[in-house]
């Protein structure tokens, strides 16, 4: 337990008319400790969380699921219905038949919390088929065929609008691979017992890869994919975007809607696994300011504004997928260091909130990887970063799959007070699922544009305080920021900031209400920003 200095442990008592008020939702984080969601001796790989459209208590998660002796392949069944707080599940998903299962997950929970499940065949070339369960999980249905052929994972989004005319409705977007491996699309409208036939939504000029699916309001979905150069390891040159108004009747397609340079290959400097650039895509649908605003994730190199080493790269639309912003580094890192970023997940938050998962070995060893959180509040023009994991782990191939692989994605979701990242982690010895619950509710982080000239920490305000409070301090130049509340014993409380800062003027605020056992009293907050320190006392009164 840190200890603040003995001449602020001073006690006293201050009587004040207070009034309840009621407070604004937050976006700056807190972050949890690391868990397994579901601990195992199977590799669990290739992770994705959704959220219950209807009850943001149900979180529904899958992955790839291998077990070598004898030799096997599923889907991960995780499921919570109390807001993560427990998971239960399965490494297999129970569909029938079993042994026809070949991994590759995409799921969805639709309105009527329908859980839908899409995975390959164990036999190549077999196709895309799914399963659904109406009881969170526990059971399956019998396989259900979706489309023939050899083809990537397909990904899903449910239409979760009641003011579209396709509520309800479910979506799969996937890659064929056959010429001109173009991206399909099929649709359930009765939670995944029937699927219409599958649509070519494109007529690509170079080979498709990794097609992914996201919902914006009113029924509108928008499909992203990478075209691919033409040789091994196919990298990635663009990024071909298309939308559909009337539930996929129709497609707007553009085939190179801004050039991409994908990573797509094999690190050597962790193990020789495989990675790759492919786009991730997320729509605003909370009905703010940026609402129906489309964001793009890649992973790049040498193609500004990504430097010499993989970067996170987001390229955005503020008008619905008819044009598309430059390139915007994500990853706030110095440019060229050398520090490796891949396999980023994208998720807008219901505050409008633009979060970004990737790996990153930024303050590891080459060999290593942490888990970061970017996130911004402008749509990406400003963005915050967060190491939410607490231990490093070493990326390994999983030996026996060929080509380094070790899983080819992460994911993020939210409820309605906390982000759900998942991520995939070998530290203990095979893969497992890791999460952290990040809260987004405690405290909102601001900018003021005029540049300070010296470090101060200001008086909170009001002092005292019920239930909330400003605090706000200025920094000229760039540094590691942290703010944390402490009691009056030197207790941590909170740790309301805790990431690298550039030069500015900031406020927070600090709410008595998410934390429901503080009691009155006095409190002290205290602000490091590289060298400099400060300690400042403040009352809450109950």
């Amino acid at each position: 337990m840190k200890k603040i200095p003995l001449l602020f442990l001073i006690i006293c008592t201050l009587q004040i008319n207070v009034y309840a008020q009621e407070l604004e939702k937050t976006t700056s984080l807190i972050i949890e400790d690391n868990y397994r969601i579901y601990p195992s001796n199977v590799s669990q790989t290739e992770v994705f969380i959704v959220t219950s459209p209807e009850n943001p208590d149900i979180l529904f998660s899958s992955a790839n699921t291998l077990v070598f002796n004898p030799f096997f392949v599923s889907e991960g069944i995780y499921l919570t219905t109390d807001g993560g707080n427990s998971w239960r599940g399965s490494d297999t998903c129970s569909g029938q038949p079993l042994n026809f299962h070949g991994g590759d997950p995409g799921i969805a929970i639709d309105k009527d919390g329908t859980f839908i499940l899409t995975r390959l065949s164990s036999l190549t070339g077999a196709g895309l088929y799914s399963h659904y369960s109406t009881d969170n999980g526990v059971t399956w249905s019998n396989q259900k065929l979706i489309s023939d052929g050899d083809l990537e994972r397909a990904t899903l989004a449910t239409d979760a609008y009641s003011s579209s005319s396709h509520f309800g409705r479910t979506y799969a977007t996937w890659v064929k691979f056959a010429p001109p491996f173009p991206v399909l699309f099929s649709f359930t409208d009765d939670g995944g017992q029937n699927w219409s036939a599958p649509i070519q939504i494109n007529n690509p000029i170079q080979r498709s890869a990794g097609g992914e699916i996201a919902m914006g309001q009113n029924g509108k979905a928008h499909i992203c994919w990478a075209g691919v150069t033409s040789v091994s390891p196919f990298t990635e040159d663009f990024v071909g975007t298309a939308y559909s108004t009337n539930g996929g009747v129709n497609w707007n397609v553009t085939e190179n809607s801004f050039d991409v340079n994908g990573i797509t290959g094999q690190l050597s400097e962790k193990g020789n696994i495989r990675v790759n650039g492919l786009p991730r895509i997320a729509v605003d649908t909370t009905g703010g300011a940026r609402s129906g605003w489309i964001y793009i994730i890649t992973t790049q190199k040498n193609l500004p504004p990504a430097g010499s080493d993989p970067d996170v790269i987001l390229n955005r639309s503020s008008d619905g997928g008819l044009t598309w912003s430059a390139g915007i580094r994500v990853n706030q890192d110095a440019l060229n260091n050398g520090a490796i970023q891949y396999f980023p997940a994208v998720h807008v938050d219901k505050f409008g909130g633009l979060n970004v998962l990737f790996y990153d070995d930024r303050n590891t060893t080459s060999d290593s990887a942490a888990v970061y959180l970017a996130r911004s509040d402008d749509g990406g023009n400003n963005w915050r970063e967060f190491e939410i994991s607490d231990h490093n782990f070493k990326p390994l191939p999983i030996g026996g799959l060929g080509q380094g692989y070790q899983g080819d994605n992460i994911s993020i979701t939210s409820t309605n007070e906390k982000l759900f990242p998942v991520w995939m982690d070998n530290s203990t010895g095979n893969y497992q699922i890791w999460s952290a619950k990040v809260d987004i509710s405690t405290v909102d982080v601001e900018k003021d544009n005029e540049l300070p000239k010296e470090f101060s920490l200001n008086q909170n305000y009001p002092n005292p305080f019920n239930p909330s409070t400003i605090i706000s301090w200025q920094t000229p130049t760039g540094s590691w920021n942290t703010l944390k509340i402490y009691d009056a014993l030197g207790g941590e409380v909170v740790t309301l900031v805790n990431e690298y800062r550039p030069a500015g003027k900031y406020k927070v605020e600090f709410s008595s209400q998410f934390i429901p056992d503080l009691k009155s009293g006095i409190y002290f907050y205290q602000l490091t920003a590289g060298e400099y320190a400060e300690t400042k006392k403040m009352i809450l009164l109950r």
